[in-house]
């Protein structure tokens, strides 16, 4: 943990409340910049210390968003932890909760109905970007990209549960498969 200067605390809140509005689709969507910012940028924690991070966090019981404040605790303890809790979680209600009520009104309106569909693609471009940071340490390796690659066919073919894979992507590392 290195700890930080409150003016870097406060960068760190302002960084994760822009963040905080590009969380299209979650949390979890903006961690590849998350990753660029608090490993890359600043050197505040390793590529290790933060892809663990979002592992122990969503292996945790409880919402997905619980990694924001892992990786937060691995930067600045207490008041990183706070930081990025806080720089997540309060734009994006604020916003969410005025988007909500105007659109309420709104909703039939051909402009609503066409960003709401113009959403989905910049989702799912989140989500491959993050999942192309979070397999940085196995993408060298033969049985990590047949991990990779069975996970993603699993998940589009089947209803089971993603906790199947988690277990058998453990399962594959304890036994140095991947």
């Amino acid at each position: 943990m290195n700890p930080l200067a409150p003016v870097d605390l406060l960068a760190l809140l302002g960084h994760f409340m822009l963040l905080s509005l590009l969380a299209v689709g979650g949390a979890i969507t903006t961690a590849p910049d998350m990753h660029r910012y608090v490993v890359l940028e600043h050197g505040w924690i390793t590529d290790t210390q933060f892809t663990s991070s979002i592992a122990l966090a969503q292996a945790a019981p409880g919402p997905n968003i619980l990694f924001v404040a892992v990786v937060g605790w691995n930067v600045a303890g207490l008041p990183g932890a706070a930081a990025t809790m806080i720089g997540i979680m309060v734009p994006s209600t604020v916003l969410a909760l005025w988007v909500t009520r105007w659109r309420q009104r709104r909703q039939d309106s051909l402009g609503v109905r066409a960003f709401s569909a113009g959403m989905a693609p910049v989702t799912v471009g989140l989500l491959l970007a993050t999942g192309w940071i979070l397999a940085e340490p196995t993408r060298g390796s033969a049985g990590g990209l047949a991990a990779i690659g069975l996970t993603v066919l699993l998940m589009l073919r089947t209803k089971w549960s993603p906790m199947w894979m988690v277990a058998a992507g453990a399962a594959a590392g304890m036994l140095g498969w991947v």
